[in-house]
């Protein structure tokens, strides 16, 4: 008593209250909460479903999870989405109204759906919920479990009025086992469901199914209902024989021999290296029979699939088929890993240690006495001569590439390298019909400009090919090691070319094309470089002529009429219109190009014309005119009655975009200070001064008005004014924005020089971009030239695909090919793209080269193509197009038509060739007494055991007592090797029993 009193409360918390809800009715009350906030309640009666709307229609699924204790339980709501009609079962009376559910049980339109939920199947319903164990949950597998959620489901659907069936998932989740009911007003149906490994014998065949479903049935009257039956064989077709895989296996020994032309390196390759269609499944159907119409016990069966009314055909493709393209791709891609350089990878043997010392004399060898010409002895020429040493020194096993294959690799990227070079003006011009080579019609087309999109290159330039090469040779000779030899191999190509003159073949003239990728972009500089270079030399060959010729006489060499006359008129303004033909513009530039230097030669000619433009600053003499390109138009100097010509002028430095960005971002780093926009103006004017300069020496005694007539002319108003003597004339003035005080225009024509184009420091200085180029190339490690690369890759699997497309002309393919170029365009623009995003594209690609290898598997076994098909050919191509797109194709005319009477001899050729039987001529027959007999005779059977078979019965009976309703009844049976199912719904009358 004291220790009751000394805690009172806790004697109040230990009295149990009896009245509060248990666990399980908690759970109940969950469920009915979850069916009325889905809206399941009352019967929602749709018009019957359409032949085939289980497969077309959409499917929808919502799911809420709910516990029962501690034990989670998911439920799901599936229903096929329909447009129901208004009202529609609203007026019937209420008796008739059966649940929708009920209803679907005797439905036909939908009996063997191909794609659908496994209760779909074997109910027929179109509507339903399902309480499953949660995803990490054990599986209810004690009967006294089972019994209490069946429970709970009984009595939510009575609490709620729901007239949806329920189920309830029990055993092991890969057994598929589930029980339910469906209760409507006055009716109810169980949802019962057998499972096991091997289908008793008594049962395995039609009569003994019959009799399970009649005594479960029950049915009291004696004229017994009729039972509907429909049955489905699947019969299974794996070994193809004579149909065999198509691909063909690229041919190793061209690839690896020295016959390696530009078509083989040209291609990518295409197509499955295994039958990317593994097996093909045929259903045959017996839609509508009766018990009496057809027989099927343990002796004797009628179910010939031959005689079958209906057959429908799905494949079943290899997962991941291995595919050429695909392998291509992805170890292309693989190789953005990899961190190695090139001297890493191709390591440093004691033969490229001794080549080392030959390099470090390099610089001696400019000192020695030696009767070689002073142009062939430049530092990089020394360099170039030392490593092909080290290259001819190699030991054979050293180098990943073979000399056969390197030099028919080297050959197809250089073409005009073939070009005999002892007749230089012959090979140059075709060396530049090669670079401009190329249909006009097919650089219009979508498919040749797609490097736009891509931001790759041109598919008829080096880059594009160079792409295709290194691919080539990471997947055939040796991965990276061969990526780093060959691009070792073209950065020295592009040296040698660099130091003789030779244009690199397969690149627009002009300057870099910032649509393309960097690496097209700075060998496009390169070029530049070389054309820059080339004309300076003939500049001076021009010069060194013109003073052999005119020795005798004191005649300066750069006279008006040479210039005139010479190289730099409007035809070849384009390529280098600095150069004068009289002048020489070989000059060299250090590393930090500030001093300039001339030929000696001319020495006494610059002295000359000093002494000319000096006197014009004194007014005594006036210069004469130099560097002129032609009159422009009619115009004449403002000051004297002299035509204004156009002078000549140098080129704007070509830049790539990296070079861009670099300067932007020293421009940008100038701030806004007045003092950094006067510096970043002046260093955006030095083209600006350049021209003026070249302006004055074309137009001696001209003023900046005239200039800006010329190279800006809104910037020259000209107005109607009233003279002194009261006469109209036009009279023409700067304008206000070039009147500003410290003007950038005034500020350079002020200090301005009178210069031509060929006497005035470079703005491109060609020698040293082009080192700057080739040390670039030089530094890129493989995975860095692949990075470049990747868009051309990308740019080239596209156009096969496309091309392989077209061919095959599938709508679905054509899609995804669109799909895929503008995701890899969204991706390559970008200034540094997302290369696991990349990955993704390289993945739809496969799946496109898949899908193209699959249809020609298809076309190939069922001989599409092959002239005897005839009038045939049209339906066969649309029946394998479908088998690609669509989940199982009806096959026209079953067993008797074009496409069944192939599928008959496929299987009886796998048959022969199981049973090593030989195949007989007559395989297109279209069924005899013998194939009836399976069982009879030596014969061997068209068609092996079926690998399923699905039986469906049937009835609407009264029960369980003979005055009760007419109710749906169904057994679904599904027969396997090692898989025997009965799936039940039999229905029940409530109210009279």
């Amino acid at each position: 008593m004291m220790a009751a009193d000394s805690d009172p409360e806790s004697e109040v918390f230990e009295i149990t209250d009896f009245t509060t809800a248990s666990e399980w009715e908690r759970f109940v009350s969950r469920v009915e909460e979850v069916l009325n906030d889905w809206k399941l309640i009352g019967n929602n009666s749709n018009k019957p479903p359409e032949k085939g709307e289980y497969t077309s229609g959409t499917w929808e699924e919502k799911t809420q999870d709910i516990n029962f204790a501690d034990f989670k339980f998911s439920v799901t709501h599936h229903c096929l989405k329909q447009e129901s009609e208004e009202g529609e079962g609203k007026e019937e009376p209420e008796e008739d109204a059966f649940p929708t559910a009920m209803q679907d049980l005797l439905c036909m339109n939908n009996d063997f759906p191909p794609r659908a939920h496994c209760l779909v199947r074997w109910y027929g319903m179109r509507e339903f919920v399902v309480i499953s164990p949660g995803a990490n949950c054990e599986a209810v597998i004690s009967e006294s479990k089972c019994n209490l959620l069946l429970s709970s489901i009984s009595i939510s659907l009575a609490n709620t009025g729901c007239q949806v069936p329920m189920f309830v998932q029990i055993q092991q989740k890969w057994r598929r086992m589930y029980h339910g009911e469906c209760q409507g007003l006055g009716v109810r149906t169980d949802f019962e469901m057998v499972h096991l490994r091997k289908v008793p014998s008594q049962y395995n065949h039609l009569s003994g199914l019959l009799d399970i479903f009649k005594s479960k049935i029950g049915c009291p009257l004696t004229p017994l209902p009729p039972i509907n039956i429909a049955i489905r064989f699947t019969y299974v077709l794996q070994d193809w024989q004579q149909y065999s895989w198509p691909q063909q296996p690229p041919d190793f020994d061209a690839l690896l021999g020295g016959e390696v032309g530009g078509v083989e390196f040209g291609k990518l390759p295409f197509g499955a290296c295994e039958d990317p269609i593994s097996e093909l499944h045929l259903a045959t159907t017996w839609p509508h029979l009766t018990e009496g119409i057809v027989v099927d016990n343990d002796v004797y069966s009628d179910l010939d699939p031959l005689q079958a009314p209906h057959w429908s055909v799905r494949v079943r493709k290899a997962d991941s088929p291995t595919c050429l393209l695909g392998d291509f791709l992805t170890e292309f891609f693989k190789l953005c890993s990899k961190k190695e350089s090139t001297e890493e990878i191709l390591g440093r043997g004691p033969v490229e240690e001794e080549g080392k010392d030959d390099i470090s004399h390099a610089l001696s060898k400019l000192t020695e006495p030696t009767a070689v010409p002073i142009p062939k002895l430049s530092v990089s020429n020394m360099v170039h001569s030392a490593r092909k040493r080290i290259r001819r020194h190699r030991r054979v096993d050293e180098s990943p590439l073979s000399n056969d294959v390197l030099n028919s690799i080297l050959l197809y990227l250089f073409p005009d390298a073939a070009i005999d070079k002892s007749s230089s003006e012959n090979s140059e011009s075709k060396a530049s019909q090669l670079n401009t080579d190329g249909k006009p019609e097919e650089k219009e087309s979508d498919d040749y400009n797609l490097y736009n999109q891509l931001k790759s290159a041109p598919s008829d330039s080096l880059t594009y090919r160079l792409a295709l090469c290194v691919c080539l040779v990471n997947f055939y000779h040796g991965g990276v090691r061969a990526v780093a030899h060959l691009w070792q191999e073209f950065v020295l190509e592009m040296r040698y070319r660099w130091e003789n003159n030779y244009l690199v073949y397969g690149l627009a003239s002009g300057p870099p094309d910032l649509r393309c990728c960097l690496l097209h972009q700075k060998l496009q500089m390169l070029n530049c470089c070389i054309e820059r270079k080339r004309a300076r030399d003939d500049g001076r060959k021009t010069a060194e002529g013109g003073k052999e010729r005119e020795r005798g006489r004191e005649r300066k060499v750069s006279g008006t009429t040479g210039t005139e006359n010479g190289r730099l008129g409007p035809e070849s303004a384009e390529m280098g219109r600095e150069v004068s033909p009289g002048k020489s513009w070989d000059s060299w530039s250090d590393s930090e190009g500030e001093d300039e230097f001339f030929e000696c030669l001319s020495d006494t000619e610059e002295m000359k014309e000093a002494g000319s433009t000096n006197g014009e600053k004194g007014g005594a003499k006036v210069a004469k005119p130099d560097g002129r390109l032609h009159p422009h138009g009619k115009l004449t100097l403002l000051n004297s009655q002299e035509p204004l010509y156009i002078p000549v002028t140098q080129e704007p430095a070509p830049m790539t975009e990296d070079l861009l960005e670099e300067q932007s971002e020293v421009l940008a780093k100038l701030g806004t200070s007045a003092e950094g926009a006067h510096l970043r103006a002046r260093m955006q004017s030095a083209c600006l001064l350049s021209d003026m300069e070249s302006f004055k020496a074309a137009n001696p005694g001209c003023t900046l008005e005239d200039f800006v007539r010329w190279y800006s002319p809104r910037d020259y108003v000209e107005e109607e004014v009233v003279d002194e003597n009261g006469d109209t004339v036009v009279r023409g003035d700067l304008s206000a924005r070039m009147k500003i005080p410290g003007n950038m225009w005034m500020e350079a024509w002020a200090t301005a020089k009178t210069t031509p184009a060929r006497r005035q420091r470079r703005l491109f200085d060609d020698t040293k971009e082009a080192e700057k180029v080739l040390h670039y190339l030089a530094v890129q490690k493989p995975a860095d030239l692949t990075r470049h690369l990747l868009p051309c890759i990308l740019h080239a699997a596209i156009l096969k695909e496309k091309e392989e497309e077209s061919v095959e002309d599938i709508l679905s393919v054509r899609k995804a090919i669109q799909q895929a170029t503008s995701h890899a365009s969204k991706l390559l623009r970008h200034p540094s793209p997302d290369y696991k995003k990349l990955e993704d594209v390289i993945t739809q690609l496969i799946a496109v080269e898949t899908v193209i290898a699959r249809s020609r598997s298809l076309k190939a076994k069922f001989g599409i193509g092959k002239a005897e098909q005839g009038d045939n050919a049209e339906d066969l191509e649309r029946f394998v197009s479908s088998l690609l797109e669509e989940p199982e194709v009806s096959v026209i005319g079953a067993g008797r038509g074009p496409a069944g009477s192939i599928i008959h001899k496929l299987f009886v050729s796998a048959q022969r060739a199981a049973l090593l039987a030989p195949l007989d001529e007559d395989t297109g027959r279209g069924g005899g007494a013998d194939d009836k007999k399976p069982m009879g005779g030596a014969s061997v059977p068209d068609f092996p055991p079926p690998a399923g078979r699905e039986i469906l019965l049937r009835t609407c009976v009264p029960r369980p007592a003979p005055y009760s309703k007419a109710l749906p009844q169904r057994l679904f049976c599904v027969l396997m090797r090692e898989d025997f199912r009965l799936a039940g719904a039999f229905s029940s009358d409530t109210s009279f029993f």
